[in-house]
């Protein structure tokens, strides 16, 4: 036979344990905080933008028709993975004298362009704002010096180098955000935790446990009576146990 829940025992599984709840989900708020505020490095970004057209010189010599700018934007899938390569990085870190590989180097830098656009972002992710800034704007530059070398063509300009802002905000971690998920997360297991303790937990508490677990009918409940359920009324009716005594004493 299968056996069903309903809501009232949900509530009431949830309010017997809702401190037990309240505990965890604040923990590991609290958790996440300290690893959020106290543990983690935060990280910086800076982003530069290089756009791929043809130079001026080569505009007045041969104007731009819809075949160069197609054959610029299937470029960009090329230079894409170029400007990630070690021919590049391995300038980089050499100029700037970094003590990492180009592989290292190459796990920070993000390029991106969009759909159908000549425009290239190159977005550098350091700890240091400033070596990011730095690394944003040496890569571009080494690579907007080096692919005529490379693709026997330059038609690569930056459109806007990075530059160093005041009091910049890390993009990693995000306290709020890390807060918001451990809450969550703090609250799920709270949840899943007390119900795993009503599970496990099999002692015999009410009338319908008895039913449940011996199989047979209920046939009556002696209750606890308490001297705060009979009232002052009721215990001044009775008399004592003492005076009982004393009677019996007076009258032998």
């Amino acid at each position: 036979m299968e056996e069903t829940i309903s809501l009232k025992e949900i509530f009431e599984v949830l309010r017997k344990r809702i401190w037990m709840i309240i505990a965890v989900t604040g923990g590991a708020a609290v958790i996440s905080a300290i690893v959020t505020f106290f543990v983690l490095t935060p990280t910086y970004q800076a982003s530069t933008q290089f756009i791929v057209n043809q130079s001026a010189s080569q505009q007045e010599e041969s104007p731009y028709d819809i075949n160069d700018i197609r054959t610029n934007v299937e470029l960009i899938n090329t230079y894409n993975v170029i400007i990630k390569s070690p021919a590049i990085l391995d300038q980089v870190i050499q100029s700037l004298n970094l003590d990492i590989s180009s592989d290292v180097l190459s796990n920070k830098i993000q390029v991106a362009s969009a759909e159908q656009s000549q425009v290239v972002t190159v977005t550098v992710t350091d700890e240091s704002r400033s070596m990011a800034v730095e690394l944003a704007n040496s890569t571009v530059e080494t690579f907007q010096e080096t692919i005529p070398d490379l693709m026997s063509v330059n038609n690569v300009n930056i459109l806007s180098p990075a530059e160093e802002v005041e009091n910049p905000q890390p993009v990693s971690p995000k306290p709020m955000l890390n807060i918001a998920i451990a809450l969550v997360v703090g609250l799920m297991v709270g949840v899943g935790l007390a119900f795993l303790l009503e599970y496990l937990d099999n002692t015999v508490k009410t009338e319908q446990d008895i039913e449940k677990t011996l199989g047979l009918p209920l046939m009556g409940v002696i209750s606890t009576v308490s001297e705060e359920d009979l009232g002052p009324e009721t215990m001044n009716r009775q008399p004592s146990r003492a005076s009982k005594v004393r009677g019996e004493s007076v009258g032998t």
